[in-house]
């Protein structure tokens, strides 16, 4: 494949990632104690098996931080952007580097990247709201972090199920 066709064919999957992200962020919303779970963290996991992590990472970033900029969020919009691009690479290098042979590493890489989104959005609710509000919205962020996970594991078991990840991959 020429390699114009390539980044095309790469920026295409990375604006339909980040466009699922973001539909699963803002419209999909579970309400939780404390807030709300939604289906973004759970496509930024899939993103990231699709695409490996330097893309899936921009996919995730790029979603969910526009949809806290079409949502009125904007002291979000930057900490998203990271939080989740980071959140994203964690798991890739994980699942890719660490345990590349492991079937469940990408799970292990979700868990502790996930893990790193509650730390991240806790501390950066510090100096925004405050120390307590922050410890308090802990729960909220830890249920919204583990409900991505199950979606996950439900959609990654069905996709692998029927080979579609795989060829997600190759296209």
């Amino acid at each position: 494949m020429e390699k114009t066709q390539r980044k095309t064919k790469d920026i295409t999957k990375i604006a339909i990632l980040a466009a699922m992200i973001y539909l699963g962020t803002y419209f999909i919303k579970i309400p939780s104690p404390n807030g709300y779970a939604h289906l973004g963290d759970c496509m930024i996991f899939v993103s990231v098996l699709i695409l490996g992590y330097k893309k899936g990472a921009l996919a995730g970033a790029i979603g969910a931080s526009l949809s806290d900029f079409l949502g009125g969020y904007m002291q979000w919009v930057v900490p998203t952007f990271f939080i989740k691009g980071i959140m994203a690479i964690i798991m890739g290098i994980i699942a890719e580097k660490l345990f590349p042979k492991f079937k469940y590493g990408w799970l292990v890489g979700a868990s502790i990247g996930g893990l790193f989104q509650i730390i991240a959005y806790t501390l950066v609710k510090i100096p925004l709201f405050g120390y307590a509000y922050a410890i308090a919205r802990i729960p909220g962020i830890t249920i919204q972090t583990i409900m991505g996970i199950i979606f996950a594991i439900v959609i990654i078991t069905a996709l692998s199920k029927t080979n579609l990840l795989e060829k997600l991959k190759e296209m």
